[in-house]
């Protein structure tokens, strides 16, 4: 008796699943990590979050798009990782409240460890790249999330 094809949505970012089940399996432990890491931020400072479930949100379109979509339906999560998808840019307010964010946390950091000049220049130089990765993206004036 043959056996029914199994349902499997198709991915909503218009993403295609990667070939090798290999990779999927490898992209939903590294989705799923960023999305642990994304989840412990919301509470620990200085760990950011929104980085770690956009993260989550793309290795899951390639990975599985049933988790990918459950990030989309999020009632937390959702809007962050819809308005990426829509638009792949930041507006004006969001940049600057991860930038002003960046600098108290790497200040308060960086003064906890005034006396450690390798971690102190290793903290600073993290706080540089990270603040060039979020000026580099693309900016738009008005904050939209889609529905």
């Amino acid at each position: 008796m043959p056996t029914p094809p199994q349902r499997q949505d198709p991915p909503t970012n218009g993403s295609a699943l990667h070939r090798s089940r290999t990779v999927r399996w490898l992209l939903w432990a590294a989705g799923s990590i960023s999305l642990a890491l994304g989840l412990i931020g919301v509470v620990v400072p200085g760990l950011p979050t929104t980085p770690f479930v956009l993260l989550a949100a793309a290795c899951y379109a390639k990975a599985s798009p049933r988790l990918h979509g459950w990030l989309l339906r999020h009632r937390f999560l959702g809007p962050m990782v819809r308005d990426w998808e829509a638009h792949r840019s930041l507006t004006r307010r969001t940049k600057t409240i991860a930038i002003l964010s960046m600098v108290v946390m790497v200040g308060l950091s960086a003064w906890g460890l005034r006396h450690q000049p390798w971690a102190l220049g290793a903290l600073l130089a993290a706080g540089l790249v990270g603040a060039f990765v979020v000026v580099r993206i693309p900016t738009r004036e008005r904050h939209t999330y889609e529905p």
